[in-house]
């Protein structure tokens, strides 16, 4: 399922996934995606314990790479369902919300 009806279908119907942003600060200012948890990638070895790992989690980034990586990272650490965000916040900028800034 896209996170797009994944996100839709969570409002008043359960917890929705924990979209986990590994981008740096200023890419989080600079397009910020709306109730995500933002660690970034270099800190989520040290921080990962912060996170549930019985929920969902879909992690992104600029445009997929690294949030791969930490997804992968995550799921060798037994977390039980993990999704990477195909084309990251650019390809959510060009494909869902127009709105969130492109850089």
């Amino acid at each position: 399922m896209e996170l797009a009806a994944l996100l839709q279908s969570a409002q008043g119907s359960g917890e929705p996934p924990l979209i986990l942003d590994v981008r740096e600060a200023w890419e989080c200012s600079t397009a910020p995606f709306a109730g995500a948890v933002h660690i970034p990638m270099r800190e989520v070895p040290a921080r990962f314990a912060e996170l549930d790992r019985n929920r969902t989690v879909i992690c992104l980034c600029h445009h997929g790479t690294r949030s791969r990586q930490v997804a992968m990272f995550l799921e060798h650490q037994q977390f039980a369902d993990v999704y990477n965000l195909s084309g990251g916040i650019d390809a959510w900028s060009t494909r869902i919300d127009a709105s969130v800034p492109r850089y």
